[in-house]
């Protein structure tokens, strides 16, 4: 389940048959010239309402803690964004202003946002940031997606793990669908596949390939004048295939 960051990606993304899609809160906030966790709800809502209306495939919503302190802000945040027509919704228990939550906080927030996908007929992903913010405690990290699952989250999602014995063991040990994060140092889809991962998802990486792409090609230009990177621009066969053209 790849990650797209604005429509052409979320069309692109579809045109090549993947059969569903996320966003990634990294992605969006670049695309407006921010850092990540600079994205308001309001924004986050918007930006949701254009993929899901610019794609014929589920869409699953990056939603960061759900912009809310309480469990039952976290139920209102999701309950707007399955309004917006998203078929998922992950949530985090990492809070930018204190670290990762304690786990009994992070617990109650996720049953408060499974209360509202259950209603509503969404995915719920709960994500431990452990891995992603150097909390390297794998068995804290099964320990809190265990209780997430039993809580009532239908995937669970260590962000940041690479090594496949540690993703086995999360696969094994929460009983539950699990979602991997790509990283080039880390397993392949077959790899994981293997193992019992349900899930694979790219979080910023396609956005940030794409700007890197465009950087090196406007670095070209700059220093030496010249053009080479039209050849390896989106074809317009792939162009015509992902714009209706």
């Amino acid at each position: 389940m790849p990650n797209a960051w604005d429509v052409g990606s979320a069309r692109i993304l579809a045109s090549l048959g993947f059969e569903a899609i996320a966003t990634t809160s990294s992605g969006h906030a670049a695309s407006l010239g921010r850092m990540d966790q600079r994205v308001t709800l309001e924004e986050l809502l918007a930006h949701v309402r254009t993929m899901v209306d610019a794609v014929d495939v589920p869409v699953s919503v990056d939603a960061e803690r759900c912009f809310a302190d309480d469990a039952d802000g976290v139920a209102i945040t999701v309950d707007r964004i399955a309004q917006t027509g998203a078929a998922g919704v992950s949530i985090e228990d990492y809070d930018p202003g204190s670290g990762i939550d304690p786990i009994e906080v992070a617990t109650a927030r996720v049953a408060a946002a499974g209360a509202v996908t259950r209603a509503t007929g969404m995915v719920l992903t709960a994500r431990a940031e452990n891995h992603l913010y150097g909390v390297d405690d794998l068995e804290d990290t099964i320990t809190r997606l265990t209780a997430y699952r039993q809580a009532g989250a239908d995937v669970v999602y260590a962000p940041w793990l690479a090594d496949i014995g540690d993703i086995e063991r999360v696969v094994t040990e929460t009983a539950s669908p699990v979602n991997v994060l790509a990283r080039a140092d880390g397993p392949d889809v077959s790899e994981l596949a293997d193992i019992g991962v349900r899930r694979v998802s790219t979080g910023g990486a396609l956005a940030f390939a794409a700007y890197g792409a465009m950087t090196a090609a406007a670095r070209e230009l700059l220093s030496e004048g010249t053009s080479t990177y039209i050849g390896r621009g989106l074809s317009m066969d792939d162009r015509r295939a992902a714009f209706n053209g």
